[in-house]
Order: structure tokens, then sequence, then C-alpha cells
């Protein structure tokens, strides 16, 4: 899933924001990019999904809502040394931790906390 950034406005604070639009080129280019094809079945399926037009972000807490409305929190850096993350990013409802594979979906949700908390996001390697 792309998007088009519409605008960002308290990035850093306690009430960062970003708007954002799903266009049919933000479309095409996830067909391509991510999905190998660009047919007009992935096109539509791709506009299909449901998506907040914004996510939002406490930084100070560390706390941040995706384009699903999901809650998360970033714990800090993984003491873990086997786990495939370098920060802690916990599901705030569930209390699960991500475990750092696009299914639990750590690279996005770790990019959206970067966006909204730029000077507090975790450093990835």
């Amino acid at each position: 899933m792309t998007v088009t950034v519409v605008s960002m406005n308290g990035l850093d604070t306690d009430r960062a924001v970003i708007r954002t639009k799903h266009t049919r080129e933000d479309a095409v280019g996830f067909c391509r990019d991510y999905v190998g094809k660009v047919t007009p079945d992935c096109i539509r399926e791709e506009l299909a999904v449901r998506l907040n037009d914004e996510v939002t972000a406490n930084c100070p807490r560390g706390e941040f809502v995706d384009f699903q409305g999901n809650r998360y929190r970033v714990l800090g850096p993984s003491r873990d040394k086997d786990s495939m993350t370098k920060y802690v990013l916990k599901n705030l409802p569930s209390g699960e931790i991500a475990d750092g594979s696009s299914a639990s979906g750590y690279p996005t949700n770790i990019q959206i906390f970067k966006a909204l908390c730029p000077s507090r996001a975790p450093l990835e390697e």
C-alpha cells in the first residue's frame, strides 16, 4: 500500500498528524513495485482497501495510530539478540509485540512512526 501525503502538522509533538489520500497512481505504483504486475484487478483491489486518511502520534509517549486505526507504542531498543527487530513495537490493545516480519506490520509501522516523529524515531540500519 502506498499513499500520497497531503499535509503534515505538529511532527515530533504530542499531536503529530500526517494526512494522506490514496490515488489511482498510488495503486498503480503498488501493483507495479510490490505485486509485479499492473492489472485492472490489482488496481481495483488496491483502491478498495479501506484506510483512514491520516496517521497520528503522541511522539513524547512513543504512541501512534496507523492507517487502520490500530494503536502502537515504541518501547525502546530490543534487548533480545535473536530478535528480527532493533526496537520493540507493541500493539496497545492486544499487547502483542511485533516480531519484525511483514505479517507483524513492523516494517510499515516503524516507517509511520519515523514520519510522524523524526527526531524520536528509532534508527534502523
